[in-house]
């Protein structure tokens, strides 16, 4: 079942100066339970896409088709407020929908004991790891059960490393809550590691260049990395964006 569906969407931003076409004729979906990456060129309109699926910004032409779901953006950097605990950073949602109900704080705990922030509930955002930032972060994404994640190069703050790790535990999070995601990425090998579905798009204005199903079995983004087949579709991903 489809979630979401771009018709032939276009979207241009005005300013005093004119118009600028950010996005040009673009068609896709995103299938109940799926995992997509979207990946093109820097300044391609990669996080404008988002805004458009998040209902944020409307497009200038086209039609954009969508379940009647619930999003959870996930950005760049964490933006754990730093004067409130970890709990209270997870509870906040909840509390700006004023629906922080005993049955969701439960649900929040719980999610934050399954993924190994127990002992760190009372703890405040400086106190913890980058990795352990982002597990928050994504928790709280989680608090108001979304259907659909939008996720905006959530690991892009991160050193090598951390970042490599991250993605393990994100991905292992929303394929463990059976969740759909759209992941933003300039890092080829990220997306592959991650997706069942990649989008290439072209340079500004954004279309779809390429459209590539991910034939790996393997879930783990670490393992995927080790897969034999893992460079050849990096290469093919590589020449279409380079073409």
């Amino acid at each position: 079942m489809e979630l979401l569906r771009f018709d032939d969407v276009s979207f241009r931003y005005h300013s005093l100066n004119g118009e600028t076409l950010a996005v040009s004729h673009l068609s896709f979906s995103v299938k109940v339970g799926e995992f997509v990456a979207i990946v093109g060129p820097s300044g391609c309109g990669k996080t404008t896409i988002l805004s458009l699926i998040a209902g944020l910004l409307s497009p200038s032409e086209g039609k954009i088709h969508r379940a009647d779901e619930k999003y959870g953006y996930m950005l760049q950097r964490d933006e754990l407020f730093p004067w409130r605990t970890v709990l209270k950073n997870i509870l906040l949602p909840l509390e700006i929908e004023r629906k922080l109900t005993k049955e969701n704080r439960e649900h929040c705990i719980s999610l934050a004991n399954k993924y190994g922030l127990k002992d760190f509930l009372d703890k405040y955002p400086d106190q913890l790891s980058g990795g352990l930032r982002q597990r928050a972060a994504l928790i709280r994404t989680l608090s108001t059960r979304p259907d659909l994640l939008l996720l905006d190069e959530p690991f892009s703050a991160l050193d090598y490393q951390t970042r490599l790790n991250v993605c393990e535990d994100v991905s292992s999070i929303i394929r463990e809550e059976k969740k759909t995601a759209v992941l933003i990425t300039h890092d080829l090998s990220e997306g592959i590691s991650v997706a069942d579905k990649i989008l290439v798009l072209t340079a500004r204005p954004a279309s779809l260049k390429a459209e590539h199903v991910v034939p790996f079995t393997e879930r783990s983004p670490l393992k995927r990395r080790n897969l034999q087949e893992f460079p050849h579709l990096f290469d093919l991903l590589w020449r279409e964006l380079n073409e």
